[in-house]
């Protein structure tokens, strides 16, 4: 061992043994499910098998804001000791995200993906300046163990087909950025909660289907995991992290990590995409409603999924 090796070889221990010691847990309470979509009553039973109790033991205990750091720090001071494979740093601008880097893909949930999907268009356009026609945002679903139902996963319909809920998903907003422009989404992230770290709807939605998540290439032992952290705290630390493994429960003030590769993004059927907002008079122009046909007509495929629970395909109908 070189002389420059033993100081890195101090904090690797350092923080193993810090990571042991200091951590403290919470423990999620699952909340009964409500939601602004008309059709969830149909499925809230459905999607809730199992006693509270069965939930939480199926759960690894949640640690501290303080026990993930320190995890993650021990990954990303283990990593110095190999030759650096990603720089993440803050893109303040268009121009600073390299033209040429390869896009990753990343999920972020925070209740219903109305709302949240027209935020991180927004944020599409502000940080890497993409017009309405690069737009990488989509509504969709993610979080649960068993996947895809015959190729399928849907919303509440009638015939049950491959209900999200039951598959144990959750609503997320997808986008593929620059690695380099990861910690400024997550910044976007975390202004979505208020400051006591209650989502825009947490007084309506509720339960797993609306529990806070972020999917990350490598979950919560990746570098993203390190960036994410520091971007709750610089926003006002509102937020405790857990290691996601799917199926999880609605924890209020909590965000699963998962890991991208073995919970992925599944894209939602397209009446729910660009979708005006799950409050009353939150309404968006019909440009930005239109960009589900435009989308649509340029070939991008949303599915087979039926149209809600009435057929309809307007608001979850």
């Amino acid at each position: 061992m070189t002389t420059g090796q033993r100081p890195l070889l101090i904090l690797i221990t350092a923080a193993l043994f810090t990571s042991q010691h200091v951590s403290a847990f919470i423990t999620p309470h699952q909340s009964s499910v409500t939601h602004h979509h008309a059709s969830v009553v149909l499925s809230a039973e459905s999607s809730n098998t199992g006693s509270n109790n069965d939930v939480i033991s199926n759960t690894e205990p949640l640690s501290s804001r303080r026990t993930f750091t320190t995890r993650s720090l021990f990954t990303t001071t283990a990593s110095l000791l190999l030759p650096p494979l990603l720089t993440l740093q803050s893109s303040s601008s268009p121009a600073l995200a390299a033209a040429d880097e390869e896009l990753v893909d990343v999920y972020f949930g925070c209740g219903c993906f109305w709302h949240v999907q027209h935020e991180f268009v927004q944020a599409e356009k502000k940080i890497l300046g993409r017009k309405d026609d690069q737009i990488t945002a989509r509504a969709g679903y993610a979080g649960g163990k068993k996947g895809m139902l015959d190729g399928k996963v849907c919303y509440h319909n009638a015939a049950s087909i491959a209900d999200y809920g039951k598959l144990g998903h959750a609503e997320v907003v997808g986008l593929k950025i620059p690695p380099s422009s990861f910690n400024d989404f997550a910044v976007e992230y975390f202004k979505l909660f208020d400051a006591k770290g209650d989502r825009p709807d947490q007084a309506g939605d509720r339960g797993g289907e609306y529990r806070s998540l972020v999917g990350i290439p490598g979950g919560a032992k990746s570098e993203y995991a390190k960036v994410l952290v520091d971007a709750s705290i610089a926003t006002g630390d509102k937020l405790d992290f857990a290691f996601g493994k799917g199926d999880d429960p609605d924890a209020r003030k909590t965000s699963f990590v998962m890991d991208s590769a073995n919970f992925p993004f599944y894209v939602a059927e397209q009446y729910h995409q660009f979708h005006d907002g799950f409050n009353i008079g939150e309404n968006y122009p019909g440009t930005y409603n239109g960009l589900a046909g435009v989308y649509k007509e340029k070939g991008e495929d949303f599915g087979s999924c039926p149209n809600g629970s009435l057929g309809l395909g307007i608001g979850g109908l």
